[in-house]
């Protein structure tokens, strides 16, 4: 009836369906293979290519669209975060994207305590413009930062305290939507409805009135069901009622209908008072059993929350440095054995104190229960905020798993009565024990719905463990009087479930809703209504015929390139995972599309994302990009170029290389080392332009051009002369509207001090004359702003550390330049090199500097730098250069100056007197500081100053990141991402110190803000 068309039946269409959506919309139309792959995927295990995507800018384009692809004979599919877990938003139809332009505020009514939103809204987007008025929506789910709206009431989302709130079919009051045939409806309360709404309404209802007994049989009594369309609307069936006064509302139809009813044009949304107070109680639990049994004594006491994180999640977020802190507050003793799992219980209202009193009673409860001092109290709002963002991490946790074993989503939203979920969860593991795997648990312990993943490799025998594994978890679910789906929707994964959750008849009746709705079966063919098997490989995005093409990377990715087991989740040797394209692709497959980088309201990832939305300058964009490249999958020329191709390089256009992916993805993609590989392969396959070759050699001309005699002052005329900027740009496509680092004679090498910080490893390390230390003098701090070198000596002297800085002898100098493969007086890091493609050259110049620095490192002598970019390059691209143990001990010894005089200070031995501040202090953080956890040792090391009170500017990247913002074709997207939080901080503080230590973010502040931003050294020496 409504299967789902195939692919190839379309493409006749897409060509006329392009060219009509060009001419009567003002949407964005793409059909080319990379776009439409980008939107193939969600964060399940599907994979299915649209026939194009649309971006609408309106809602008359979305109405236009259904219309034109409706006479077309095309599938629609309405797409949020893309982040469903089952399959929902993947398929052969016109794939529309909300979340770019159709995400405002339609209407805020605070008597009535409702909002009208766009559906393509982000959750916390919203509930952060609520906040000021003491409101909040309360379905959390924990993709809060990317879930939309419209999405989470495709899918009748629920979230952590569902057991306070609800799902969030208790939380809409009205959808006004799109129907099949163009139609606007309004659903809203059945009683007041008229027109189309009334009749489809009236329809459903006849419905459900012949099916009374087979819904009140088969309809699970849980809260957490969300399988199929609500028919039980006119005969409730959920322990929440849907309504509070029992008045039936059509928009609860569309709740869970996974787009296959309607397209959402707008929804109305019941809000809540924001709890004034929040306390946890963190249960730890020796025995998951005991954790699982205590659950229905637990919400008793009226929690918000009760929510569960196993072992196996507690020691991944223990691996993690993200986590690792925040998770240990979590503990009794986190020097012990990590426990079996923890409970996170939850109360909030309106005073503190007699919250304090449900804490004690919950201590009481675990001591009658036979678990005395087994609670953590944490009555402190922040520690409990950063807990909460752990909790919310705990899939992508999971599945950072290397390897080609993964967690699997298809049986983890199943839902049991409370006083069953003990033994369901024992069964359950001995089940997966049974087939070879074993499950992480995590979750909704609050009402019986508890997130489990067994380890399959899906690219082998995967498919048919998920087969047996789910016919036996559905016998459990139906022993236990539970629902098979309880969260995630029914999507690809759980579709063919829905008929032996509610048997023929009911089953036959949602396919006669489908048809009264979308008589044609154009919305979302395929979910629901006539669902494919689950295991149908087909619809894998790692389906059999998946294959990697074969190449060698210019990077060492073999940490990448392993396979696991199941069980222990042990890994196997670097390299032996069989991946042809040396662990690049693995690495790349990491990616599991869980929409993390699409978030805008902390930290740093995705700064191309953040301004500009489109799904091409994601962190998951690029990634979708990269696989499909690697596996032959794009309609690239050439198959042996897939990373140098001009797919990839659509993508990487606008990636800053900020390494924020590399600590915030839960996942652990590195997009920034992904990005030295493309360069590597287009530049070989283009060549390098002026500009490459002018930033890629300037640690090797630097030292040439502040010796001769008038030439720095001659090139210093371009930032003062016009002409000769708009000129540099037409040459070189170095943006004219951007000041260029200012040209010196006087530099660091070329005075008698700077040659004088000389010292062996072995003098270093005798302990006689002051601790030794290794001073980094790249080329930035060298040659452009040798003032910054000259205060971190300062500083490091008045502390009393003998420094010495790495320097060659005049005959190794010489020897490198005929070699043509290094700098010229200093050592360099590479980075220059990096930046253009050039590997080979990198690892000549990287390599050159670990060997020197490596018999100071095997002597524990701390190696300090100054340029986070430069600094971390030594923690991060040198172990993937094939430099072996000598650049592990270096990265171990490698530091910034504040994180090595933080940790002094720790330990007592920093001896450095400080003058009180006279004005406040803001500082910026390099994305490379903030990617390593730099940024808290700098603050911590600014705190030294009296009076200091620093403050940390809350901001994504700068936007200057290296040579970027200099670039012609970019200075906009650099302004823009620099004026999103950067430069509006700096202004709103005019009278303060602005301290950046990075180089390229010191001149993105100068010249957009017109204020001088200073190292921390320079700040250090001004108070010493």
């Amino acid at each position: 009836m409504n299967k789902p068309l195939n692919l190839k039946e379309l493409m006749v269409d897409q060509a006329l369906l392009a060219k009509r959506l060009r001419q009567e919309t003002s949407g964005e139309v793409m059909t080319d293979s990379a776009s439409r792959g980008r939107y193939a995927t969600d964060a399940s295990i599907y994979q299915a290519m649209p026939v194009a995507v649309f971006v609408p800018k309106t809602a008359q384009d979305i109405a236009s669209a259904i219309q034109i692809a409706a006479e077309l004979g095309v599938p629609v599919l309405p797409r949020g975060g893309g982040t469903s877990q089952c399959g929902q938003t993947t398929g052969a139809a016109l794939v529309i994207d909300n979340t770019k332009y159709f995400r405002n505020v339609l209407d805020l009514n605070l008597d009535k305590g409702y909002v009208e939103v766009e559906p393509g809204m982000v959750l916390d987007h919203l509930n952060a413009s609520l906040k000021q008025y003491g409101l909040w929506y309360p379905v959390d789910v924990s993709t809060a930062g990317q879930a939309t709206l419209g999405g989470m009431a495709g899918n009748n989302s629920c979230g952590s305290r569902s057991i306070a709130y609800g799902n969030m079919v208790h939380n809409v009051l009205g959808i006004d939507a799109w129907l099949a045939d163009g139609r606007i409806a309004n659903f809203s309360n059945y009683a007041n409805s008229a027109g189309v709404a009334k009749q489809l309404g009236d329809f459903v209802k006849g419905l459900a009135n012949t099916l009374q007994p087979e819904i009140e049989a088969r309809f699970p009594k849980v809260l957490r069901r969300v399988a199929g369309y609500n028919l039980d609307i006119f005969h409730p069936q959920s322990e929440l009622p849907y309504t509070q006064d029992g008045s039936v509302n059509l928009a609860h139809l569309l709740v869970g209908s996974e787009g296959t009813l309607a397209y959402f044009k707008s929804l109305k949304l019941k809000l809540a008072p924001l709890p004034k107070h929040k306390v946890l109680g963190i249960v730890n639990f020796a025995s998951f059993y005991k954790a699982m049994d205590s659950a229905q004594h637990i919400v008793k006491l009226g929690p918000t929350a009760v929510e569960l994180v196993d072992r196996t999640m507690i020691d991944l977020a223990r691996s993690n440095p993200s986590f690792q802190k925040t998770i240990e507050t979590a503990l009794i003793d986190h020097t012990a054995q990590t426990p079996e799992a923890i409970l996170l219980v939850e109360f909030s209202g309106e005073s503190h104190a007699p919250l304090l009193e449900k804490l004690k009673a919950l201590q009481e409860l675990m001591s009658d229960l036979g678990l005395p001092g087994s609670v953590v109290s944490m009555p402190d709002a922040s520690l409990q905020k950063n807990l909460w963002e752990v909790r919310k991490a705990g899939l992508n946790i999971m599945m950072s798993l290397k390897g080609d074993g993964k967690p699997v989503s298809f049986i983890e939203d199943c839902a049991v009565p409370l006083e069953s979920l003990a033994d369901y969860t024992q069964a359950l593991t001995e089940v997966f024990s049974k087939y070879g795997s074993r499950g992480t648990w995590y979750a909704h312990a609050s009402v019986g719905t508890l997130h489990v993943r067994p380890i399959l490799d899906m690219r082998r025998d995967g498919a048919q463990k998920m087969r047996a594994v789910a016919e036996e978890a559905s016998a459990l679910v139906r022993k236990y009087k539970g629902a098979y789906s309880g969260e995630h929707g029914d999507g690809l994964c759980r579709g063919e479930w829905i008929s032996w959750q509610f048997g023929p008849k009911i089953t036959e009746a949602l396919a006669e809703i489908k048809h009264a709705f979308d008589p044609k079966g154009l919305f979302n063919p395929g979910k629901i209504i006539d669902p494919p098997k689950m295991d149908d490989a087909s619809n894998f995005r790692f389906p059999p015929s998946y294959k990697v093409i074969p190449l060698q990377p210019a990077l060492d990715w073999s940490a990448w390139n392993v396979q696991n087991n199941p069980v222990t989740e042990e890994t196997s040797a670097p390299g032996t995972g069989g991946d042809p394209a040396m662990g690049l692709a693995k690495a790349v497959e990491m990616c599991n599309n869980n929409g993390h980088c699409r978030k805008f309201d902390a930290e740093v990832m995705c700064p191309s994302y953040r301004v500009t939305r489109d799904e091409k300058h994601l962190t998951r964009g690029r990634a979708n990009t990269l696989r499909l490249a690697l596996s032959n999958q794009l309609d690239i020329q050439d198959e042996g170029l897939p990373l140098g191709s001009d797919a990839i390089k659509e993508v990487m256009e606008l990636c800053v290389s900020c390494k924020a992916c590399r600590r915030e993805c839960p996942t652990g993609v590195d997009m920034a080392k992904m990005k030295i590989e493309f360069l590597s392969a287009y530049k070989k396959r283009v060549g390098h332009s002026l500009r490459d070759l002018a930033v890629a050699y300037l640690p090797r001309y630097a030292g040439i051009i502040s010796a001769i005699p008038l030439l720095p002052s001659l090139l210093n005329l371009r930032n003062h002369l016009a002409p000769i900027a708009q000129l540099q740009e037409w040459i070189m496509g170095i943006s004219a509207q951007r000041s260029l680092p200012i040209w010196k004679s006087k530099t660091f090498w070329n005075q008698k001090k700077g040659n004088a910080y000389q010292y062996t490893a072995e003098q270093l390390a005798n302990p006689a004359g002051g601790k030794g230390v290794v001073l980094l003098a790249d080329t930035f701090n060298a040659y452009f702003e040798d003032e910054n070198l000259q205060a971190a000596l300062k500083v490091l002297e008045a502390g009393g550390y003998r420094v010495h800085i790495p320097h060659k002898s005049q005959s190794q100098s010489q020897k490198d330049q005929k070699n043509d493969n290094a700098c010229s007086k200093e050592f360099c890091c590479g980075r220059t090199y990096l930046a253009s493609g050039m590997v080979d050259k990198a690892k000549a110049t990287l390599g050159e500097l670990v060997d020197h620095l490596a018999p100071y490192a095997q002597k524990n002598i701390p190696i300090i730098g100054l340029e986070p970019s430069c600094l971390f390059t030594l923690k991060d691209e040198a172990l993937v250069m094939g430099f072996g143990e000598r650049a592990v001990s270096v990265s171990q010894q490698a530091q910034l100056l504040e994180e090595f005089l933080a940790s002094e200070a720790k330990a007592g031995k920093l001896n450095l007197t400080l003058k009180a501040a006279s004005k406040p202090i803001l500082f910026h953080g390099h994305c490379h500081q903030k990617s390593f956890a730099a940024v808290t040792p700098a603050m911590e090391l600014l705190k030294l100053i009296p009076n200091a009170e620093p403050k940390l500017i809350e901001s994504s990247c700068c936007g200057m990141a290296g040579s970027f913002g200099y670039e012609a074709e970019h200075i906009e997207v650099s302004k823009q991402m620099a004026e999103a939080s950067l430069l509006p901080s700096i202004r709103k503080s005019p009278d303060s110190w602005v301290v950046a230590d990075g180089t390229s973010c010191r001149h993105q502040i100068a010249d957009g803000a017109q204020r001088e931003a200073v190292h921390i050294a320079k700040i250090l020496a001004a108070h010493i």
